[in-house]
């Protein structure tokens, strides 16, 4: 399974906003500038994730992002599943467009679906502030901007 690059970009803009100090202020171009991602894509982020009610959006001098809810009462299955538009894995779990002829006889699907609970199911386990923590006092500011290639 491949989240979207929406959810990426949602998951990345609430731990940014967790790690920080308090009050946890930080406008979109910081964190647009932190990942070097696109500032339109997290603007429409951003807006996706006031109106679910995961942050707070203020305007003006001295405004910014922040969290609305405390990062240990943000489960990152939540947001998954409210950021991803499509959670169908194969063309018969949509029932209205399948034309999957083995839909009858096919095991598949089930296990399939039983892989995506599974899934959802680890990412209810964990909250904003596991996927945020870093362990004690480690600054936003010494983390690596890049993961580094896999050997």
């Amino acid at each position: 399974m491949q989240l979207t690059q929406f959810t990426d970009l949602s998951l990345r803009l609430l731990i940014y906003l967790a790690r920080l100090p308090e009050p946890g202020l930080a406008t979109i171009s910081e964190i647009a500038d932190y990942h070097q991602i696109s500032r339109n894509h997290l603007v429409k982020v951003a807006n996706s994730l006031a109106n679910q009610g995961f942050i707070m959006s203020t305007r003006g001098k001295g405004g910014g992002l922040q969290l609305a809810r405390p990062a240990y009462a943000i489960g990152l299955g939540e947001v998954v599943r409210r950021t991803e538009q499509n959670m169908n894995l194969v063309e018969c779990f949509d029932i209205p467009s399948n034309q999957c002829r083995l839909i009858r006889n096919c095991f598949l699907k089930a296990t399939l679906y039983e892989a995506q609970r599974a899934f959802m199911s680890v990412l209810d386990k964990y909250t904003l502030a596991d996927a945020a923590s870093l362990g004690a006092n480690t600054e936003l500011s010494s983390l690596p901007t890049a993961t580094p290639p896999l050997t």
